[in-house]
């Protein structure tokens, strides 16, 4: 279809931003167009904008070894559709790589693999369109439709689209401290550009990470295996109170999934804003076999008794960094011991973490969307924007703060994108599922479960459960 066509067409849903999850999306609603829909014989118009030239997942990230932190079932369609054809597996086997996949036993993925994965579905999918930025979005009353102005970046030309509901999935951006800012970015520059400049760093004197989540962890790691030839000094900062591994039993996992999820949405808005920020080792940690490969190298290294010219130091604050001739001063603050010191290093990479601001393009419907006392989306049960008009904002990882940890994790992308693809098709075309763990998470849930378990009323003290009374501890 040519921009005249798709600018001319009210689309079903349009996608703003081409990441997994709204690459997911796409796939699911191709998919599910495909199957026929024989009950109603209908299918969704999607189109999906994007303002890269092409799909790119993370390339700064895309570091040789590393892998995947979710199994490779948490593709973009297998956890709705196993046999839908944009599968993780189907890719393999148009790969021609489904054996030498059999022999490698592992759930984890090379995260260059899952890159090239995604750039596969997405160059298969029709509805996803690139070098298209979006830069406004306004609300039609009298076709009931979305008016999107779009650029297409390769032409310069403007660009209307209209479609009855949105999909947003911008994603998130690399953050900075604004103390941290203003240096060259060859030599101070966030984790997210690592790839681009590590030869940088390999000819460096010095290097600095700064953080502990997996991005840093991952970089320090890479630095570390290639510090031999590059015979570099390395070290590791962090504020964090050590550098602990991510969360990752198979009973802690289940805060990923839709009951938790579910529970963490019916929480009271204040209860969330002291539960989510306490809960970083869920989704911000280390990964156990990151933090095990480190240590080990730290290990084989110091054999001998030599001198690994490595440093590691948690519980330090960068408050502050300035140039000092060719390289440059850290302020530093060791909160717990409440000392100070200066720190200088050639390169400093910045595991500073991701923020996801309100787009720009929103600004002309601002007045119709409903906003918490913080500033922040109001949003529904089913992940959708609360908003004053008859058409849908789909919120792709932009509800962190009224669903939870999960809300990020790659697992849980394709149960959401359930609900939106059943509610443009007006019924159920994937099963959302409901039952999927061992553990309960509610009084509620447990209560119903649970034989010998009566539920109460925290206010009153009255049975809210009409089942045979039984002796509980409030008794």
């Amino acid at each position: 279809m040519s921009d005249r066509d798709e600018t001319e067409t009210i689309h079903d849903v349009l996608g703003v931003g081409l990441g997994p999850f709204n690459l997911g999306l796409a796939a699911l609603l191709d998919g599910a167009n495909r199957d026929g829909n024989t009950e109603t014989d209908t299918e969704v118009d999607a189109v999906f904008l994007e303002q890269d030239e092409e799909f790119a997942w993370h390339e700064g990230m895309l570091i040789e070894g590393t892998t995947l932190e979710v199994p490779f079932l948490a593709d973009l369609v297998t956890m709705a559709d196993p046999t839908n054809p944009h599968s993780y597996l189907n890719y393999l086997r148009e790969r021609d790589r489904l054996y030498e996949f059999y022999f490698y036993e592992t759930f984890q993925i090379p995260r260059r693999e899952y890159d090239d994965y995604l750039r596969w579905v997405a160059e298969r999918l029709d509805s996803c369109r690139f070098s298209r930025r979006v830069e406004e979005v306004e609300w039609d009353d009298e076709d009931s439709c979305f008016t999107v102005t779009a650029r297409n970046l390769d032409t310069d030309e403007k660009l209307t689209y209209r479609a009855r509901n949105l999909a947003l999935g911008i994603g998130s951006q690399p953050h900075v401290p604004e103390d941290l800012r203003g240096h060259p970015e060859q030599d101070v520059f966030h984790t997210s550009g690592y790839r681009s400049r590590r030869e940088r760093c390999l000819d460096a004197d010095s290097v600095t990470v700064v953080g502990s989540g997996q991005s840093a962890a991952e970089v320090f790691q890479d630095l570390l295996a290639n510090q031999p030839e590059g015979d570099y000094r390395l070290d590791w900062l962090t504020r964090s109170d050590g550098f602990f591994p991510m969360e990752y039993s198979k009973l802690g996992l289940q805060h990923f999934t839709p009951e938790y999820e579910q529970y963490v949405y019916d929480l009271p808005q204040e209860v969330k804003d002291d539960l989510i920020p306490n809960q970083d080792l869920l989704y911000k940690g280390v990964d156990p076999e990151t933090s095990a490969e480190i240590y080990d190298l730290l290990y084989r290294r110091s054999i001998g008794d030599r001198n690994p010219d490595v440093g590691l130091f948690a519980m330090t604050e960068v408050r502050d960094i300035e140039p000092v001739g060719d390289a440059y001063a850290l302020d530093c603050h060791q909160w717990q011991a409440d000392e100070s010191f200066v720190h200088e290093s050639d390169v400093v990479i910045l595991g500073t973490g991701y923020q996801r601001p309100i787009p720009d393009f929103l600004d002309p419907i601002e007045d119709a969307i409903a906003w918490d006392e913080q500033g922040r989306f109001g949003v529904t049960e089913d992940h959708r924007l609360a908003l004053d008009v008859a058409g849908d904002v789909f919120l792709q990882n932009a509800e962190l703060h009224t669903h939870g940890v999960g809300v990020p994790d790659l697992g849980l992308g394709c149960y959401r994108n359930t609900k939106f693809v059943n509610r443009l098709f007006g019924r159920e075309v994937y099963p959302e599922d409901d039952d999927t763990v061992y553990q309960d998470f509610s009084v509620e849930r447990f209560t119903e479960r649970a034989p010998n378990s009566s539920r109460h009323s925290s206010r009153s003290g009255q049975r809210e459960s009409e089942s045979t009374p039984t002796p509980t501890q409030d008794d």
